[in-house]
């Protein structure tokens, strides 16, 4: 796991919009979307329409939605971030 993606779990163990990620990280846009998709490609986080629904893998479209996502580290992710 780089440093990177330590520090987007550290924000993802409650569901969090894209926009409160950029914001607290501090990354660029382009950036940020790679951590976030090698973190989904590894099966680390979820993506959710909202609050409170998930995107499933049929549904999803991360390469034109990922803006409009919520992120939460998954059960996998967490055991990952904990572990380091």
């Amino acid at each position: 796991m780089t440093d990177q993606e330590f520090d987007v779990l550290d924000e993802l163990y409650f569901v969090q919009p894209f926009s409160f990620l950029i914001e607290e990280l501090e990354m660029e846009e382009e950036e940020l979307k790679q951590v976030l998709f090698s973190l989904l490609q590894k099966g680390y986080i979820k993506c959710l329409f909202n609050m409170n629904d998930e995107v499933f893998e049929d549904k999803l479209n991360f390469e034109v939605e990922f803006k409009d996502y919520y992120y939460l580290a998954s059960k996998k992710g967490l055991l990952a971030h904990n572990g380091r």
